[in-house]
Parts: structure tokens; C-alpha cells; sequence
């Protein structure tokens, strides 16, 4: 069995931000020599009948899809987190519980994060686009790019521009809570216990017939179907409570700034190192006000600390992000050939790359390391100076936008120039 390990997702809604805003953020924490790349698909319509290929299995394909941009591992199909047109944005966590996680090969709960950003408009659509999937498809498959057969269930943060949900999944069962105000986050456990406000219908007959549930005592879908008890589970996910600590510590003011520094985190393990490591963040800004933009930034490069948040707006006429995405193998990619993953192709996009000796420099010489994470410090700030005008006023000219995430790795590689 393999033990949580990663992840941590954050949301919080009026009156817990500023500015009456929905502030998102996700730590994707997964193999520490896994790419991840950050990638921009258009809104799109569909002929019926189509089919579309998921990481492992192929389903039938919506009729229309929307605009999505994706922080992905660079050899699947879903992604870890990302945000859409219409300002959902969502991430997911590996969760493991009495419902074993060993299965055929199905959905991933990252091609689930997908799939759900292309079809739904508002977070409880979403909810009910991935329950549906889990109904029909299944999910399950190697979650790592390796022979090792690492799985896991999935549980979800899915926000818009008014409220949030967390979905927990155990195989096709799940449980949903809403979030009307406030702060939440999730971590690698189950943290939905008696308030839900929307189930699998067979939830509890299955906990019953299974012998994990009285059907008397009062119905705690935490309690039910992880492992240990809410209690334990709760002394046991130091991330988790750290998590929820720090989003108290600023409840009332917080801002982008304010998840990018939870985000930033090493001392509680929020932002981790070692075997597992934080590969990629995200952190979005929605204002409730449907006539302002979403501004979603992401690092598309390892540990935040030594990373720039790099903002991305919907725009017409986004072309793909050059610089975070990955060489593509087509049909000789070890993934889709079977037996799978028999072996592991260079998947270092240009930002990587270039971040790769960076980082190294910074890890290496004190000084020179403490200047070069400053001036990327600098450029991130100017940046989200320059975002908050949008976000305050809305957007006079979209042409403007159109390549502002392009453009900031551009200015991202110019601070490196210099290290």
C-alpha cells in the first residue's frame, strides 16, 4: 500500500480575500524527475460521434469543448490543475481508503481534471461532469511514468466565481461538500465527514453491504471509507492542518501573494522536496464580478521558491505556450505502446531547461543564488502589479494579452541571461 505523500489545493472565498475574490492554489507534488509543462487548448466544437484518446482508454467525445490552460505532467493526456474559459478551476489529490485503488485501466483522476474543465461552465457542473465519467468509465491506471504500478483515487477542489466544492472519490462512489464562503483545502486524506451536499446514491448501502458502516450511527464519509479514523487522520496529515493554518493565519486578507507564500511553504512540507517534490503550482485570482477577467498564474517549472508565477488571461487568439511545452512522440511514445513505459523519453520543455541550470546556480553559490531568486521575485511583482489594474478595471484592449504568458518566460530567460 502506498502511503499519502503529496499534493495540497487551497481555496478561499469572500470574506476570507480581498477585493471580493476567489483565490485558488495547488502544489502538483510528483516525481522528482517528472516535467511538467503548461499548455493552452482553444475552445473548440466537436462532429458527434467523435471520439477522444484520455491517457489510457478513449470515451465519447463532447460536442463542444472550452478553452482550457493545463499544468500537466508532461507524459498524460489530463492534468494536475488548470482553470477554463469560464473561470472553474480545479485540482486534484491522490486518496487511498478501504476501496482498493487496483484496477483496470481506466481514467486517471488528472484526465478527469481535464475533462471536467472542457465541459463545465460552473463548479457544481463540474462535479457532476467527473461523477458521471467515474459512473460510466471507471477510474483507475499507473498514476507514474515508471513500471511501478502507483495508483490512487481522487479527490477534487473545484472552484468558479461564486462558490467552491470538494469532491472525494473511492473507485465510483464519492461524496461532494459545497463552499459557500470562507477558506478549505485538501490534502492526501479524505476530509469530507458529515456535511454533504451531494452523494453517489448508493454511498452508504455500499459502506453497509461492505461491513465498514452500522447504518445507525450518524454517516461520516471520512470515518466510513478511509483507513483510519477522522482523528488519526487528521494528527496524521501535518500538511493538511499546516494547510488550513496558514489559510487561517491571513483569513480576512488574502490575496495571490498570500497562496503563492502558503505555496512557497517548505517548513510544514506544503512546498516538498526530496523523491516527491512540488513540480509545478498554480494559483488563480477570479473576481466574483462576471465583467472582470481571471488572472491564473503558473510556474510551469520545480519548487516555487526558485520559480516565477506567470500570469495567463483568456484572450482571443492565444496561440500554444512555446516555452512550457513538451517535445510530443506521437504514437512511439512509450506511454501509448504496450507494455507500457518501457522507456522514458526527454520530456524537458525550453523553460525547464533553462530553470534546470538555474537552479542549480542558486543551490550552489549562496550569494550569487540569493540575487538571482530576487530579481525573479522582482519580475513576478511587476507582474502582478500589472495584473491587479486588470483585475480591478477589466481589460480595454485583449489584443494586449494575448501572448502575456509567452512574453513573461521571455523575461523570465532575460533574468537567467544575467545569472
Amino acid at each position: 500500500m502506498m502511503y499519502p505523500t503529496s499534493c495540497d489545493t487551497f481555496v478561499a472565498l469572500p470574506p476570507s480575500t480581498e477585493d471580493q475574490r476567489v483565490v485558488f492554489g495547488k502544489n502538483s507534488d510528483r516525481p522528482c524527475d517528472e516535467v511538467q509543462e503548461v499548455v493552452y487548448f482553444p475552445a473548440k466544437d466537436h462532429k458527434q460521434g467523435e471520439k477522444v484518446e484520455c491517457t489510457y482508454i478513449e470515451i465519447e467525445q463532447a460536442a463542444h469543448t472550452y478553452a482550457v490552460v493545463l499544468s500537466r505532467p508532461a507524459w498524460l493526456w489530463g492534468a494536475e490543475m488548470g482553470a477554463n474559459e469560464h473561470q472553474v478551476c480545479i485540482g486534484n489529490e491522490a486518496v487511498w481508503g478501504r476501496e482498493s485503488a487496483d484496477g483496470e485501466e481506466a481514467l486517471l483522476g488528472m484526465d478527469l481534471v481535464r475533462l471536467a474543465l472542457e465541459r463545465a461552465d460552473t463548479a457544481e457542473q463540474a462535479v457532476d461532469v467527473i461523477t458521471e465519467l467515474l459512473e460510466k468509465y471507471g477510474q483507475g491506471g499507473n498514476c507514474m511514468e515508471d513500471e511501478c504500478g502507483f495508483t490512487y483515487h481522487n479527490s477534487f477542489l473545484i472552484s468558479d466565481r461564486t462558490e467552491a466544492w470538494v469532491l472525494e472519490t473511492a473507485g465510483k462512489y464519492w461524496a461532494a461538500e459545497r463552499i459557500k464562503a470562507g477558506c478549505r483545502n485538501i490534502s492526501n486524506q479524505y476530509s469530507i465527514t458529515t456535511k454533504m451536499d451531494n452523494e453517489h446514491p448508493r454511498l452508504r448501502n455500499y459502506a453497509q453491504e461492505r461491513g465498514w458502516w452500522d447504518g445507525q450511527t450518524e454517516f461520516s464519509f471520512a470515518d466510513v471509507y478511509s483507513f483510519k479514523s477522522t482523528a488519526r487522520m487528521e494528527a496524521a496529515g501535518d500538511r493538511y492542518c499546516e494547510g488550513r493554518r496558514l489559510l487561517k493565519k491571513s483569513e480576512g486578507h488574502i490575496t495571490a501573494e498570500t497562496m503563492m507564500d502558503i505555496l512557497r511553504n517548505k517548513e510544514s512540507g506544503i512546498n516538498m522536496e526530496g523523491m516527491f517534490m512540488t513540480t509545478g503550482s498554480m494559483v488563480s485570482v477570479v473576481p466574483k464580478d462576471p465583467s472582470l477577467p481571471g488572472v491564473h498564474f503558473f510556474t510551469a517549472t520545480p519548487d516555487p521558491e526558485r520559480s516565477v508565477f506567470k500570469p495567463f488571461v483568456f484572450v482571443l487568439d492565444i496561440k500554444q505556450l512555446k516555452h512550457t511545452c513538451s517535445p510530443c512522440y506521437g504514437e512511439e511514445d512509450p506511454v501509448k505502446k504496450k507494455p507500457r513505459f518501457q522507456s522514458k523519453p526527454n520530456r524537458k520543455h525550453p523553460l525547464f531547461l533553462k530553470h534546470e541550470v538555474v537552479a542549480s546556480i542558486i543551490d550552489n553559490t549562496r550569494e550569487r543564488g540569493q540575487k538571482i531568486v530576487q530579481n525573479l521575485r522582482d519580475l513576478e511583482k511587476q507582474k502582478i502589479t500589472k495584473m491587479e489594474k486588470y483585475l480591478m478595471a477589466g481589460i480595454e484592449d485583449p489584443t494586449m494579452l494575448v501572448h502575456l504568458f509567452t512574453d513573461t518566460v521571455t523575461d523570465e530567460f532575460s533574468v537567467y541571461s544575467k545569472a
